[in-house]
């Protein structure tokens, strides 16, 4: 694939007020889930949740792309249709997860790096072939005292430039994903100072590493106190908090960002980005959209608990928590959309 051909990808992932659905968990990450909810833990109970996301009616007119897990890509619904194939037929671009997952960081206690680069042009190569049209790869990175190390923002920010290079190289958009975790006590202006250092060292390395940023997207978290902080800030105060990191920190060279949910309750992700454009649009270099997973998934997965019979309302609520977030994407969100919400609304207080 050309360059123009790649960047032209890379627009398409962030067109028409759309966003992204996350289905990538690992096998564990989803067991774990489903365990949970009381839902058996089996390859076939996986792919009906699966079959059940890609199948819902109307997805495409709030989903531009699907990232879908090396399981997920090679599933098909109970009467032998390709996932890819619905995909395609929905004109819902695909994705792959390509990392391998995280391990310790040597010589960095309390500290991970993800791994998959080993084979990974390859790997690369028959996604592409398969029909995926771009790829995720995931950092991690931890706020606890004395964390994160230079070390290890260095080595996940390296790895995720040579990562990008390879898709690029395959013919692959890659979309770069180092999440700063929410876990711990932290405050939200800890959250930004460690969010603008990983961005400055991604970037860096990107260019070093020869990624054309025009054909990249960047999927971060959003500057946020730790979900353990007893001063929880509200809508405004992260919207502006977040706006000031990714000026300062991400290249205009970049056509999107697709910000991940983290574990943040589903309407609150939701509201959150609708005040970043609320506040911003117009006014950014970029585009502001959304990678969410269990703020999709999580409401609907609830609703549909293993059972065949709940498959419709299920789906009912997976379009609606993607029409909110498609709202969002242009400051047009409003809580009175939810009604009676599954999952229970977000405290008044940060939703002003």
């Amino acid at each position: 694939m050309s360059p123009d051909q790649l960047a032209h990808v890379a627009w398409e992932l962030i067109a028409q007020d759309k966003g992204l659905l996350a289905i990538d968990e690992s096998i564990g990450t989803c067991n774990r889930r489903f365990a949970a909810l009381g839902i058996p833990q089996t390859a076939e109970k996986r792919r009906e949740w699966r079959e059940l996301l890609v199948t819902t009616p109307k997805l495409r007119q709030s989903i531009s792309a699907v990232i879908l897990s090396d399981e997920t890509i090679r599933q098909t619904t109970g009467d032998g249709t390709s996932f890819l194939s619905l995909l395609a037929d929905a004109e819902i671009i695909p994705g792959i997860k390509v990392d391998a997952g995280t391990t310790d960081l040597a010589g960095h206690p309390g500290e991970k790096i993800t791994e998959g680069l080993d084979g990974l042009g390859a790997r690369l190569d028959d996604y592409a072939r398969i029909g995926a049209r771009f790829a995720k790869w995931r950092g991690i990175i931890t706020i606890a005292d004395g964390l994160p190390s230079r070390g290890c923002i260095e080595a996940n920010a390296q790895a995720l430039a040579r990562y990008a290079a390879l898709c690029q190289q395959a013919g692959l958009v890659p979309m770069i994903e180092p999440e700063v975790l929410m876990a711990g006590r932290h405050d939200i202006a800890r959250c930004g100072e460690v969010t603008e250092a990983v961005l400055r060292a991604v970037f860096r390395h990107c260019y070093e590493q020869g990624v054309a940023l025009e054909s990249a997207i960047l999927k971060p978290n959003m500057v946020i106190a730790g979900a353990d902080c007893p001063a929880q800030p509200g809508l405004d105060e992260i919207a502006d908090a977040t706006l000031a990191v990714l000026l300062r920190a991400v290249p205009a060279a970049v056509p999107g960002i697709a910000f991940l949910s983290g574990g943040q309750p589903a309407e609150l992700a939701t509201a959150r980005l609708n005040a970043m454009n609320v506040r911003f649009l117009g006014r950014m270099p970029w585009r502001l959209t959304f990678s969410f997973a269990r703020a999709i998934q999580q409401p609907a997965l609830e609703i549909w608990g293993g059972q065949r019979d709940n498959v419709q309302a299920a789906q009912a609520m997976l379009a609606h928590r993607a029409e909110c977030d498609r709202a969002a994407r242009g400051g047009g969100y409003d809580p009175t959309m939810e009604g009676e919400p599954h999952s229970g609304a977000p405290s008044p207080a940060l939703i002003r």
